[in-house]
């Protein structure tokens, strides 16, 4: 037979239980806001600015990022700017039989309409695919045991996964310092609000979840 007591005393550790699992939820719920609406901000990040061998220009949103690059070449930073050489889409137009002369091409008649003389622009070897290719290639043009620094220009939402690709992939005498273009759109406080920035922000969390399990995913070639 069960008394009201026994009773009581059975629903007092559902009714507990009960609340801690709805505490836990609120700040699980709270956390993931913070997180969601933070993440912007948490991807942009920048090193201070020094004096370096070469201004490595990215592939993509061209020209923005070879403006910048001008801009810190006038400050005096750098005595050199480097391109990179993608390999998409001109490979798969030269399959086509299209031809196509390459992001690094206008990259370089942006810089040389910005006043860059041509002897100040070098264009690295092999072509790349990837955000990791170009990192490799710009340690490759380093001269190994010389301590030297180079400024990538690139993207906002872009700066924190660079960063981390290069303390995993370059050798440790080398520094890299990464800088934001600044005629970047995004909104980092506000990254939700358009479909570009958006896409932004779910392809960087999801390039640095890739850098932190050691990059088992590979661009398909």
């Amino acid at each position: 037979m069960v008394t009201p007591y026994s009773r009581e005393a059975v629903s007092r550790p559902r009714h507990g239980a009960g609340l801690v699992f709805f505490a836990i939820f609120c700040v699980g719920l709270v956390l993931a806001v913070v997180i969601f609406f933070g993440v912007g901000s948490w991807l942009v990040v920048e090193d201070p600015l020094v004096k370096s061998k070469a201004i490595v220009v990215l592939s993509g949103s061209m020209p923005m990022r070879a403006v910048e690059a001008v801009r810190l070449y006038r400050a005096g930073y750098a005595p050199e700017i480097w391109l990179t050489r993608s390999a998409e889409p001109g490979e798969t137009l030269k399959g086509m039989g299209i031809p196509f002369t390459g992001e690094e091409y206008y990259n370089k008649l942006v810089l040389l309409h910005e006043g860059v003389p041509p002897e100040a622009i070098h264009l690295l070897e092999p072509r790349i695919v990837n955000t990791v290719d170009e990192i490799r290639a710009v340690a490759a043009a380093l001269v190994p045991g010389k301590n030297d620094s180079v400024i990538f220009v690139t993207t906002k939402a872009h700066t924190r996964r660079l960063r981390l690709l290069w303390r995993r992939l370059a050798p440790e005498q080398n520094q890299a310092i990464v800088r934001a273009a600044v005629g970047d759109p995004f909104d980092a406080r506000h990254w939700w609000r358009t479909t570009t920035d958006a896409l932004d922000v779910v392809r960087e969390v999801l390039g640095l979840l890739n850098a932190w399990a050691g990059l088992p995913l590979h661009p398909a070639r």
